[in-house]
């Protein structure tokens, strides 16, 4: 039985990097351009939603020694899976610093109705 318990744990080992590397194919694939990297970001957000709030909550312990053995797995295989967002105050501070005077210049060239 435990031998069954290798097995399935090596298949699962080898679909998890399958879909790492299919998801870091579609990140090259989309390098450059930011809102296809948000689609992406979006699409892995709307994943892991539906797995926590169906599957992954039905199959949750019940009893002490499942929530045990859960808590134990959770502590030494690295916490809690979150998916965190940039906050716009990060995001803002990404975005390089223009000098007023080329910020003007732009604006001036972009309105027609000085011509």
């Amino acid at each position: 039985m435990n031998n069954n318990k290798n097995f399935e744990s090596g298949e699962l080992s080898s679909k998890l990097q399958a879909i790492a590397t299919v998801v870091y194919d579609a990140v090259q694939g989309c390098q450059g351009d930011t809102v296809a990297l948000l689609a992406l970001l979006r699409q892995l957000e709307q994943l892991h939603r539906e797995i926590r709030d169906g599957v992954f909550q039905e199959s949750l312990p019940v009893n002490r020694r499942q929530l045990y053995s859960l808590l134990k797995d959770i502590e030494s295989e690295g916490g809690w899976p979150y998916i965190e967002r940039m906050r716009l105050q990060a995001f803002l501070a990404n975005l390089p610093q223009e000098a007023p005077e080329e910020k003007n210049h732009e604006v001036l060239e972009s309105d027609r109705s000085f011509d």
